[in-house]
């Protein structure tokens, strides 16, 4: 009875650190594996400092237009396929819980506390995109393609 006591503890404090796993960093990619999702970790404009670990420089705002010619380059850049990411995916990344950025600030250090772009338009208007306001940390749609706003890319699978 002792023993099946010490093992079920054991797996219950296994499966609990397993279950807090969500995230693999690499570089300067991290991936969700809650939802299968590799992220560039900094926005676009910014670099990847792979001695400090943080993102450097400047935040690019993009239009929706402008987002393509972004997503063309970072996939020339960095030798894969990238492309931005749905709204679900975005919301999966922030935190509620915290003081702004709501963001897991460890693997997207840097991350400006405001509205990001998705690639998911309104149903009802589609000329409104869906964004992630790491400010709140809710979903919103109120902006329009041709608004310029931060950008997060993903690898394309």
């Amino acid at each position: 009875m002792k023993h099946a006591s010490l093992l079920l503890l054991i797996f219950s404090i296994g499966f609990a650190l397993s279950a807090n796993a969500q995230f693999f960093e690499e570089d300067h990619l991290v991936t969700d594996v809650r939802s299968n999702v590799t992220w560039l970790r900094c926005s676009v404009g910014q670099t990847w400092d792979l001695e400090d670990k943080t993102c450097d420089g400047s935040i690019v705002k993009l239009n929706h237009d402008q987002i393509k010619n972004a997503i063309e380059q970072a996939s020339n850049q960095l030798g894969g396929r990238v492309a931005i990411t749905n709204a679900r995916g975005a919301r999966g990344i922030g935190m509620r819980d915290v003081r702004p950025p709501k963001v897991k600030q460890k693997y997207f250090p840097n991350i400006s506390p405001e509205a990001y772009w998705t690639s998911k338009p309104n149903f009802w208007n589609r000329k409104m995109y869906w964004t992630v306001n790491f400010m709140t940390g809710h979903k919103y749609s109120r902006f329009f393609a041709y608004q310029e706003l931060p950008v997060l890319l993903v690898r394309d699978r």
